[in-house]
């Protein structure tokens, strides 16, 4: 959200909390800087200013400015508005201080942190929880997921160039995205593709490269019937089938790649051999990745060139 459309906002809601009686438009726009000269202009603006508040959860309410006309006028009342004392059991406050650690992205680590030092500024007794080394749950997010939950929170469109799955080649891509959601731990983003003029589901970590906007905040309208979830779950693919993998791992490292082994042949040149067995590779390379040089792939070709290029790319990060 832009810092002008955030004042015009945070304007708007001073206003209708500080009147007892209700607003009419024309009222708030005189007393609202930012908005157009055109009526036509801040009509659509102001419409797109009320959806914002009411998903922000700010209680907007309607009525008639005068009982014997039918101007209708807006206002927020003060008991509405403000939040009620907040009150959680111990378990129920470990719960969401475990779902804040769960993130392990830039977008949101932050906005975790920062709910938490509100809980505990609210007078929660958050303690910091004992570490419990292999786990700690965490939940990953791509690059692009940042940008592309801007643009659905805006409403703007998008340019990415995307790998076309199977084939390896990549296309430009522009696209209104309605949704980002996650499915059996990987992330899509759906939406209205312009250049093939219909809806399209995209997996996050096959696009390549930034995320650029491609329109202004509010230019992209959401059907009201859309179900987000369920064009992903319509579009996502079967599993993989499985393919066996062989892996040199330095002894006493990589204690998941361990747990999923079908063999562990034991070495004298201080490193051992396990056989395993993966279905996404995408998802497989990075986890192979993450060991570093504790972890050798030995086969299949292509799983080796994706875990060396994932390690060249952090190299160069």
């Amino acid at each position: 959200m832009s810092k002008r459309r955030t004042e015009r906002l945070l304007s708007i809601v001073v206003l209708l909390l500080s009147t007892r009686r209700y607003l009419t438009a024309e009222q708030i726009r005189a007393a609202v800087l930012g908005y157009p000269a055109s009526d036509e202009a801040f009509d659509r603006m102001f419409e797109r200013d009320k959806d914002e508040l009411r998903e922000l959860g700010i209680p907007l309410e309607v009525g008639l400015v005068d009982p014997l006309e039918s101007d209708q006028g807006y206002r927020i009342r003060q008991q509405d508005y403000e939040l009620p004392e907040i009150g959680l059991e111990p378990d129920e406050a470990a719960v969401l201080q475990l779902a804040a650690r769960v993130w392990q992205s830039a977008e949101l680590e932050g906005a975790a942190a920062g709910a938490l030092l509100k809980l505990r500024a609210a007078g929660l007794g958050l303690e910091e929880p004992p570490a419990r080394p292999g786990i700690e749950p965490r939940l990953r997010t791509d690059p692009a997921f940042g940008p592309l939950w801007e643009a659905v929170r805006d409403r703007r469109p998008v340019m990415f160039t995307y790998r076309t799955p199977g084939r390896g080649d990549t296309a430009k891509r522009t696209i209104e995205p309605w949704g980002v959601v996650n499915r059996r731990g990987k992330w899509y983003v759906a939406g209205f593709d312009r250049k093939r003029g219909a809806t399209r589901v995209f997996r996050l970590s096959r696009i390549a490269g930034p995320v650029k906007m491609a329109g202004p905040p509010g230019s992209v309208a959401v059907p009201g019937d859309v179900d987000v979830r369920a064009m992903v779950k319509d579009w996502d693919p079967a599993p993989s089938p499985e393919r066996a993998a062989v892996l040199r791992v330095r002894k006493g490292a990589a204690i998941g790649l361990r747990r999923g082994a079908t063999v562990i042949a034991p070495g004298e040149d201080g490193w051992d051999t396990l056989t395993t067995r993966f279905g996404d590779a995408p998802w497989y390379a990075e986890y192979v990745a993450s060991f570093g040089p504790s972890v050798v792939v030995v086969d299949p070709p292509d799983l080796r060139d994706d875990v060396i290029n994932r390690l060249k790319g952090a190299l160069e990060a």
